[in-house]
């Protein structure tokens, strides 16, 4: 498998996992800042919370890292979370704002 088809795979996975809160997936909310496949397909998954209060963010990196580790390919899953940038609704996708009626 090549790492670009392996990529799009974690978004695959990555789509299905759901802020609880919130009625869209943690990619399309644009929670999800960098995708990074190793050459031995370890995944390094830089990623946001929507708030540092958020009640997930003790539950929702580890679910993101079993979610990506079950893909069949990926050796080892890593979620960093960072702050910066500050997660803002204009980076969500054009179909989350307009699910969430912003558009």
């Amino acid at each position: 498998m090549e790492k670009e088809t392996l990529t799009q795979e974690v978004i695959n996975v990555l789509k299905t996992i759901y802020d609880p809160e919130i009625p869209v997936d943690i990619y399309e909310l644009g929670l999800i800042y960098q995708i990074d496949v190793q050459e031995d397909f370890a995944v390094t998954i830089s990623m946001t919370l929507t708030s540092p209060s958020c009640p997930v963010a003790e539950t929702l990196p580890p679910e993101v890292e079993d979610k990506i580790k079950g893909i069949e390919q990926v050796t080892d899953c890593k979620v960093v979370i960072t702050w910066d940038p500050p997660w803002d609704k204009t980076m969500m996708s054009e179909a989350a704002q307009l699910e969430l009626g912003f558009l």
